[in-house]
């Protein structure tokens, strides 16, 4: 009996060696970062660096050469439409250069009689506009057609009055400088005659002066810029976008402004993609294709001025109730995107299909479900069944 009875407290005791042994040398479970699959409001945007301007912005230039008397305003002044901001004293001219400032005239006459043009036919387009809404509001209210087209139709509108007081801008601007081309030339006549007077310079509208580009009392060429004038009360937003991303941008859309020294994003709307791409050489040297994206602000622009810098992040894309996930979790197995799920203690790969996107979340069209557990930055050595430790939940 005592043989036997050591006989089998020999045993237990190897086999309690043994597994102790397999214990100490048994993998442990991988410690994992791992988030829950939510459903939540998700937005895609492009991001971009921008400025802000005035949008109503005059730039004064000299009409002819002669002396500017040094100009005493300053950066900044409050100044009203038709209040004297430059004084030049014109100098005689040549026949060539007095042939040359005839031309000047007739050419701005030419740009004058366009700026009005344009007038008249972004005049037509927004009452053509306001029409096509008007319809639309009322077949809407017989349900003949979806809120959609009753809200693009608004849209249009507004975009269109937009365009019809920038237009305006624009006309008044041409025949300012229409108006000074006519005083050089009247100036310069009376040079060659003997008869010699001073030719003011006025604002052609009311704003503030922005920038001086000549201070200091000296002789400057015919089309030298002198100040720039612009109303602050009106500022946009101008986005130098790349022309890959300027294409996914529309009319309407809207924007955040992030950046600008506030606690709190500003709104904007997209109003305009302009449709010429320009060349532009990076820090680093590369030759990219850029647009220009104007947006309008939508909330109060606060102490911002003219050429101040903001980081606008268009509203491309967006859902109230998106199935996602980190865009950490997603990984690529052969053309698909799959994940690994967390199940028991183990690593389940998982295919899943991807809809829209941004640089942190991702939506999730199939292959997964709401608050199931998805493993953050899977690692190469991560297979299907390990055993895992989740943790970050």
């Amino acid at each position: 009996m005592k043989a036997r009875a050591r006989t089998f407290l020999t045993i237990a005791v190897a086999a309690a060696v043994a597994a102790l042994v397999v214990y100490a040398f048994w993998p442990s479970p991988a410690p994992v970062d791992a988030a829950r699959v939510t459903l939540g409001p998700l937005q895609v945007t492009v991001d971009e660096q921008g400025e802000t301007r005035s949008h109503d912005r005059f730039v004064i230039a000299a009409p002819v050469s002669g002396r500017l008397l040094r100009i005493t305003l300053h950066d900044g002044d409050a100044v009203k439409e038709g209040q004297v901001v430059a004084v030049l004293a014109p100098v005689p001219l040549s026949v060539k250069e007095r042939e040359e400032q005839e031309a000047r005239v007739t050419a701005a006459a030419a740009l004058n009689r366009d700026a009005e043009a344009r007038v008249r036919h972004a005049r037509e387009d927004y009452e053509q506009a306001q029409r096509e809404s008007t319809r639309a509001d009322e077949l809407f209210k017989r349900g003949l057609v979806p809120r959609q087209q009753v809200e693009q139709a608004a849209n249009a509108t507004v975009t269109l009055g937009q365009e019809l007081e920038a237009a305006q801008y624009r006309a008044r601007s041409a025949a300012a400088d229409l108006r000074a081309a006519q005083a050089g030339l009247l100036a310069t006549r009376a040079a060659a005659d003997g008869t010699a007077t001073k030719l003011e310079l006025r604002a052609p509208s009311t704003g503030r002066v922005l920038r001086i580009a000549e201070t200091s009392e000296r002789v400057v060429a015919v089309g030298t810029p002198l100040l720039t004038i612009g109303d602050l009360e009106k500022l946009e937003i101008v986005v130098e976008m790349l022309s890959s991303e300027a294409v996914k941008v529309k009319a309407g859309m809207p924007a955040l402004l992030e950046g600008w020294g506030g606690d709190h994003p500003l709104r904007a709307r997209v109003r305009i993609v302009e449709p010429f791409a320009f060349l532009k050489v990076s820090a680093l040297g590369i030759e990219e294709r850029r647009t220009n994206v104007i947006l309008d602000f939508v909330d109060p622009p606060g102490p911002l001025g003219d050429g101040y810098r903001v980081l606008a992040r268009v509203i491309v894309w967006s859902s109230p109730s998106a199935l996602k996930i980190p865009i950490s979790a997603l990984y690529r197995c052969g053309e698909r995107w799959c994940v690994f799920v967390a199940e028991s203690g183990r690593a389940r790969r998982r295919a899943v299909d991807i809809g829209e996107r941004n640089d942190q979340e991702a939506e999730v069209l199939s292959g997964i479900k709401q608050n199931e557990i998805v493993v953050r930055h899977p690692g190469n050595e991560l297979a299907d069944g390990a055993r895992i430790a989740v943790r970050g939940l």
